[in-house]
């Protein structure tokens, strides 16, 4: 059409434009109204080839008012260089003041931005050419002054709320400027369609009947937004799903929604009733509620009521063709594809009531993929049980069948999806619109990694088969139940996910990330207490009472406001073998003969008087004596000490894998399982901790002062407590 108008001249910025129309617009009817206004240059910018796409998803099927159209794109407006010059002088004149305080240091986009408010339609670059004179007029040539960079004092004014920007991931590393993950998704809100105005997204599919079922949809849902968490029960969630759950949820939750919690329940043969309980155990740790917890299988009699209404409409097929013959890009077609819809309907039944062995028979839908795959399987047939609906089937859906049309019926408004369904997004629109059902829209964002682990259920299972993690929920793993064993707070891995950002990218990060989240939140939430590692008997020779005194320990020194604890101080204390040296070195502080240290918390000073060992020359006992701290010289340094402890067993944890990448042959050649990390665990069995954490109970969390944060494993059992190192107190730097 546009060389009927043109002729076979076209210049550069038309061709542009008529290129970006073609690729934004799939509405054949429209795309050629719209060609037109391009080709007879009434649209001549891409601002306005923006409008009147935007106009058209808006109109997508009443007669469009010309005149209406045209208003609303710019046709026919004509900006003149005086319009501009004023526009720009008002701006200027507003910010007038600080543009003399602050002169090329000044946003100029600011300037720009409200400029184009003024103009809609105005030339971008005439705008930024007046701006430039402008302010050139009023400031006069750059001096060395402004050509230095902003002081980052300067630059630390701090921004509204609603102006910060999200995290940025740039080379695995987060900015610190993070909005909460929830003000990101509101901020989400307008970049996705508002619930029933579906056909306003960009690919979208409008069909006859599309306005009347959107029309249906809304008086359903009262216009609320409805996102789905759709996981396979056939393994336990990871890090990468935390995101996953925090978009879904966390979107839904933004925007006064709701999110369904729906198993995707079609592969009878890998699920197991642990992985439905897991899943749902950690969507709730996360701290979500589902709206309604559901399953694909409740819908089963629908989708295969469907399945038949397919082939009726000639969209469906059952195909004999072999799954290695129909693996990868470029399979034959079937020879099957056209066979008569009575046919077909008699064989999908012949496969429900087990007449076709499994690999026999599938049903397949007509349709070609964004990634090539051609005619995807809908059914096929499976011998196995299925754990809600027994021996009732032996035909099961596919996720490619199955996913949009549950959706459908669940009247799901965002269909929030990892990256690599995008090649699915034809489908999910096609599939709806073949059965002339409500159609929802599929939204892709990047998926979450994490380096030094696997996440992958395969390989996790082959990780626990060779005894190389004791199961799923290993502290070492990055599932989020060894996560949340290992003492991992909840609100640390949303927080995690929420200075990733809700970004369409991939996004693969350092483990260390995750653990400052940790310790940013332990910090807060974790009362300290004392433990040793290595105990050293030290017997206080001048105990200063006949009993036991009782200490007073601050549950958070920071803020006494949180309370106390009482620990037992007697005669024998333990201490770290590491905080005792016979022989000092430059720079050593701690305890040494000659060298007092003061006991954390105590109140006392303790002086070295005498060294005992065993018959190897190890040393196992200190005879000291101890001073009141207010009378005794201020020492270089306060140690943690036990006494009357409770004996413990603690886990220190360090990477399951040597390099970043275990899975990349280029790194590790001889496959993840010879990357194994040989000192990823070490178990100290004869550490003690004092009486104050002897009520905790499995999860709870404590920072063992001056060694890190510890959580209570659930292997705790009464006489010996069990702690999992969560992190450290400060991040190692041979990490970061």
């Amino acid at each position: 059409q546009a060389r009927s108008v043109l002729g076979p001249a076209l210049d550069k910025a038309t061709g542009t434009l008529l290129y970006n129309a073609a690729a934004r617009l799939r509405d054949p009817k429209h795309l050629g109204f719209l060609v037109g206004y391009i080709a007879r240059r009434q649209i001549l910018t891409d601002l306005q080839l923006s409008a009147a796409l935007e106009y058209l998803r808006s109109h997508p099927l009443e007669p469009l008012d010309t005149a209406d159209f045209e208003q609303a794109c710019g046709v026919g407006v004509c900006v003149t260089p005086e319009q501009i010059e004023e526009a720009v002088e008002a701006v200027i004149g507003q910010h007038r003041a600080e543009l003399l305080a602050e002169r090329y240091h000044f946003n100029m986009g600011l300037l720009m931005g409200e400029a184009r408010s003024r103009l809609r339609w105005a030339d971008g670059k005439t705008i930024k050419n007046e701006v430039d004179l402008q302010v050139l007029h009023l400031l006069g040539p750059k001096t060395e002054a402004d050509l230095e960079k902003k002081s980052k004092a300067a630059k630390a004014r701090p921004a509204p709320a609603e102006k910060q920007k999200a995290a940025v991931v740039e080379n695995g590393e987060v900015g610190t400027e993070t909005r909460s993950l929830l003000e990101q998704l509101r901020g989400e809100a307008l970049k996705f369609h508002k619930p029933g105005e579906n056909y306003k997204t960009e690919g979208y599919v409008v069909t006859p009947n599309t306005m009347a079922l959107l029309k249906q949809h809304l008086a359903i849902t009262g216009g609320q937004v409805r996102t789905r968490f759709p996981p396979e029960p056939n393994g336990i969630l990871h890090i990468g799903h935390a995101k996953a759950i925090n978009f879904n949820f966390g979107y839904a939750k933004a925007n006064g929604g709701v999110c369904f919690l729906r198993y995707d329940d079609t592969n009878p043969e890998k699920e197991e009733e642990k992985y439905f309980t897991a899943i749902r155990e950690m969507v709730e740790w996360l701290g979500y509620q589902p709206y309604a917890v559901t399953h694909a299988s409740d819908y089963f009699d629908q989708l295969y009521t469907w399945a038949l209404e397919l082939i009726r409409r000639g969209q469906a097929y059952v195909c004999h063709q072999k799954v290695e013959e129909i693996k990868g890009h470029n399979p034959p077609p079937s020879p099957w594809r056209d066979r008569p819809v009575e046919e077909s309907l008699l064989l999908f039944e012949d496969m429900r009531k087990g007449k076709f062995g499994e690999g026999e028979a599938t049903l397949r839908m007509k349709l070609m993929m964004e990634d090539g795959k051609m005619d995807p399987v809908a059914y096929r047939v499976k011998f196995t049980p299925h754990h809600r609906t027994g021996d009732k089937w032996c035909i099961y859906p596919t996720y490619d069948y199955t996913h949009c049309l549950c959706d459908s019926i669940e009247h799901i408004t965002h269909s929030l999806c990892t990256k690599e369904f995008q090649a699915r997004r034809s489908s999910y629109f096609w599939l709806c619109n073949a059965l002339d059902v409500y159609c929802p829209v599929q939204w892709e964002y990047g998926r979450l990694n994490l380096l030094y682990t696997v996440v992958s259920k395969r390989k996790i299972i082959r990780l626990v088969e060779t005894g190389a993690v004791r199961d799923w929920d290993d502290p070492r793993l990055f599932t989020l139940t060894a996560l949340r064993r290992r003492g991992f707070p909840p609100e640390a891995i949303n927080n995690f996910c929420a200075r990733v950002g809700v970004t369409v990218a991939q996004a693969t990060m350092e483990p260390h990330l995750l653990e400052a989240c940790a310790r940013e939140v332990l910090n807060e939430q974790a009362p300290r207490a004392m433990a040793v590692l290595e105990p050293l008997k030290v017997t206080i020779t001048n105990f200063p009472a006949p009993k036991a005194l009782e200490v007073l320990v601050p549950n958070f020194p920071a803020d006494e406001s949180r309370g106390f604890h009482k620990v037992p101080f007697k005669p024998t204390v333990y201490i770290e073998e590491t905080d005792f040296r016979e022989e000092v070195d430059k720079g050593y502080k701690r305890l040494a003969p000659g060298q007092p240290v003061g006991l954390r918390h105590a109140g006392y000073v303790i002086a070295v008087q005498n060294v005992i060992k065993d018959a190897s020359g190890r040393v196992i006992e200190l005879e000291v004596t101890c001073t009141k701290s207010d009378v005794a010289e201020k020492p270089k340094a306060f140690i943690h000490w036990v006494s009357e402890p409770l004996a413990c067993e603690v886990r220190l944890y360090e990477r399951l894998f040597l390099h970043k990448n275990p899975e990349d042959p280029s790194e590790v050649p001889g496959g993840f399982l010879s990357d194994l990390n040989p000192d990823s665990l070490r178990v100290v069995r004869n550490a003690m901790v004092d009486s104050s954490v002897l009520s905790a109970r499995p999860f709870d969390k404590f920072q063992f002062e001056r060694l890190g944060y510890f959580s209570v494993d659930p292997d705790s059992e009464e006489g010996k407590m069990v702690f999992n190192r969560t992190v450290t107190l400060k991040e190692d730097p041979g990490k970061a």
